[in-house]
């Protein structure tokens, strides 16, 4: 099994040829799931699912901390899918952790040896990136009419998703902090149901969704699908009662309700097509669905067959390609903030021209070269708010934004580099980022410095031959005499400059020639 350190975010860049197998992890809050699709002539086709009931958000306390015994199961289902991973390449999986690894005080605790037991990285996503993907799932699975608008709804352990997409993109996208086992701990806690208990946490919870209700309503829709477990499980009960055959029509609902709360106790809940496994989670589930057919006007949900493992098997198709989400989300963010396009074209060839003389000797990989590429497209963000301490302004817009494609721990990442790419480099500008990409974005922001110095008079010039190589974490840079001489401010920044590298851990060694 491969050593945390040396794990690393890796995307589907490689073509993929027929044959290929692909996985996705979910590290649900409830649930844990990996579903396995070989790649046959452009489709993906499932070859074996893997599903444990972990209920990490039942171990989560109140200062972000995971109970002993919840995060040993977590470990032992992790280490239990890690072996049917052995024989995929890590460029072919990818796990994700959602609303209860967010929740958490220090992630890393638990990322770490959750990523040994896996021997692959794992991602936290935010929960509109949860929405965005847990949408494209659905759509994949179930293709919608042309110029359809649906609703998607996702109850999962500890959060709801909520899109209005149309095709196989998302237009709005809500996360809640709402979920089966985090609502059943919240409202039911000590285990007991009553109908006054329910009523008012039904207002609780329909006052949250309230938020994004209106807009919602004003766009519309024609069809609504639920793409949880929680969902299919009510379909169930609702089937088995003879209320449905299937689907949760708004009728059924109350019907559903007032049997379980006669029980008056959740361990008591006696509801037929009901697994002993979701029997101690259903009533927040419950709770959370029909607020939202209230709330939102609802008539009828089909259950989907897809959710968020599949948006991620499907969003690794485009990773890395022409398709990729992240690279429409930085075109998208270059044309909100007014981003001088020729410009960051420049300083994105030149820092990519640095990256191709040292990244085998700084072991930097495809996609570091895109994570590069992508930051100095997005340098120059923060002069949108104002040109002092601009990179103060881009780096805090880039970390707290939801930015569909990207991962939090990629969102760190641009938005270190953007912080690190000028003027003093603070020492907390790394903090978040995780030790096993702590040495390249070091690196990458060394090779973006040197870039955006090279362009500092945002004219287009023709560079010199860049001499670029590395040694350790020594940095040789040789320009050509003249040229410096015919730049004296270039000359007095790049003087000032190995003070900097410092604080990146580079030795930067000028020389001209």
């Amino acid at each position: 099994m491969t050593d945390t350190p040396h794990l690393r975010l890796r995307s589907p860049t490689l073509p993929l040829q027929d044959g290929d197998l692909l996985a996705a992890i979910d590290l649900g809050s409830n649930s844990f799931h990996m579903v396995v699709a070989r790649y046959v002539l452009g489709q993906l086709r499932t070859v074996d699912r893997l599903r444990e009931m972990v209920r990490l958000a039942e171990g989560l306390d109140a200062r972000g901390g995971l109970r002993a015994d919840v995060r040993q199961r977590a470990l032992e289902c992790l280490s239990r899918f890690g072996q049917r991973l052995r024989d995929i390449p890590p460029q072919r999986v990818r796990a994700v952790a959602t609303n209860t690894v967010r929740l958490l005080a220090v992630p890393q605790a638990f990322l770490m040896p959750a990523e040994t037991a896996l021997g692959h990285a794992i991602e936290i996503i935010p929960g509109r990136e949860e929405a965005r993907l847990i949408y494209l799932g659905v759509a994949h699975a179930q293709p919608p009419k042309p110029g359809q608008l649906r609703l998607v709804i996702d109850i999962g352990g500890g959060s709801t998703e909520c899109i209005i997409g149309s095709g196989l993109d998302a237009i709005e996208r809500e996360s809640l902090q709402l979920g089966c086992v985090a609502s059943t701990a919240r409202f039911f806690g000590d285990g007991v149901l009553t109908r006054r208990r329910w009523d008012e946490a039904l207002v609780e919870v329909g006052a949250q969704m309230q938020q994004f209700a209106g807009i919602y309503r004003h766009l519309g829709w024609q069809e609504t699908l639920g793409a949880s477990g929680t969902i299919k499980a009510i379909g169930e009960v609702c089937a088995a009662m003879k209320l449905s055959k299937g689907a949760v029509p708004a009728s059924a609902l109350p019907v559903v309700r007032d049997r379980m709360l006669a029980a008056r106790r959740i361990a008591d809940i006696d509801l037929p097509g009901l697994s002993e496994e979701r029997k101690p989670v259903i009533a927040g589930g419950l709770l959370v669905l029909e607020a939202a057919f209230q709330v939102l006007g609802l008539e009828r949900m089909t259950p989907s067959k897809a959710a968020l493992r599949e948006g991620v098997l499907y969003d690794m198709l485009g990773r890395g390609g022409a398709d990729d989400p992240r690279d429409t989300s930085v075109a998208a963010l270059m044309q909100r903030y007014g981003i001088d396009g020729a410009q960051a074209a420049r300083v994105a060839a030149t820092a990519v021209q640095l990256f191709e003389r040292v990244c085998r000797d700084w072991s930097l990989d495809a996609d570091d070269r895109l994570m590069l590429a992508r930051a100095a497209r997005l340098h120059e963000l923060g002069l949108a708010i104002a040109h002092s301490q601009y990179q103060v302004h881009g780096a805090y817009v880039l970390a707290h934004s939801d930015i569909a494609g990207f991962s939090v721990t990629e969102q760190r990442m641009l938005a270190a580099l953007v912080r690190a790419h000028r003027r003093k480099v603070p020492k907390h500008a790394f903090d978040l980022i995780p030790d096993r990409l702590l040495p390249a974005t070091r690196r990458l922001a060394a090779l973006l410095r040197l870039a955006v110095l090279l362009h500092r008079s945002h004219e287009p010039e023709e560079l010199p031959d860049l001499r670029l190589h590395a040694e350790g974490n020594t940095l040789h840079f040789v320009l050509p005499r003249s040229w410096l001489d015919a730049r004296p401010l270039l000359g007095a920044d790049l003087e000032d400059e190995p003070a900097e590298f410092e604080a990146l851990g580079i030795q930067l060694r000028m020389d001209t020639a």
